[in-house]
């Protein structure tokens, strides 16, 4: 089973209202396990930076301005996605920015329905509590030291192991360390087993001849009854 865990960085809020993908991140899961294929782009917005924009993510207009633009990246990116479900936190978010860019640049969209949101897994595993990827990575104490500042990349590996955690808590080594043990044990055990010679099981003479005193004291025995019916 492969998925892709991703998150977006952009100029606003509303991709309907002008605003723009400025980076994207990717990061590749199979059988709920991280393969270390990743995803990752700076994407010029054809357009300028607002500040609050660049307080949460860092990139500004000046960084950005020698980066591709969508049209350029949007085929590696389809590509990398392949049909495969998308796990997204806020994913109408992150889906209604790539959709737009995707269709302003010609290309086919992601179906709504590949969508995997976390956050409305995270509030029925955590009815209450706050859901947001900084709330939930230290309630799974996920290391959070690198991320001075949003980033698609880091922020799509964050929510890969958030993800992870809502979806079971399994953790991937643990199979193979399992399997490991047991061949541990399966060659301790050849190496430390000693070979022993068949024991006989053969009735001797003598112990012929005591059963045969044994039966003749039992009176009228089942067996003969049976042998006469």
């Amino acid at each position: 089973m492969r998925e892709i865990v991703l998150d977006t960085e952009t100029t606003g809020l509303d991709p309907l209202s002008g605003d723009r993908v400025v980076e994207i991140g990717c990061v590749e899961l199979v059988n709920h396990i991280a393969t270390g294929e990743t995803f990752h782009v700076y994407v010029n917005p054809e357009r300028d930076m607002p500040a609050e924009a660049e307080a949460v993510h860092g990139l500004s207009e000046e960084f950005l301005s020698d980066k591709p633009v969508f049209a350029d990246i949007a085929e590696r990116f389809l590509e990398f996605v392949g049909t495969s479900p998308v796990i997204a936190h806020n994913a109408r978010f992150d889906m209604g920015f790539l959709n737009a860019e995707l269709e302003r640049a010609g290309y086919p969209v992601i179906e709504p329905e590949r969508a995997i949101d976390t956050v409305p897994l995270a509030r029925r595993k955590f009815p209450g509590a706050q859901v947001n990827l900084d709330a939930l990575c230290r309630r799974f104490n996920i290391d959070l030291s690198a991320r001075v500042q949003h980033g698609a990349l880091l922020d799509s590996e964050l929510l890969a192991e958030v993800y992870l955690e809502l979806v079971g808590g399994r953790e991937p080594g643990l199979g193979l360390a399992a399997a490991n043990r047991k061949t541990v044990v399966q060659d301790a055990i050849k190496t430390t087993r000693q070979s022993r010679p068949p024991r006989p099981h053969e009735v001797s003479k003598d112990e012929a001849t005591a059963h045969a005193a044994f039966l003749e004291k039992i009176k009228d025995p089942l067996w003969l009854e049976r042998d006469a019916t």
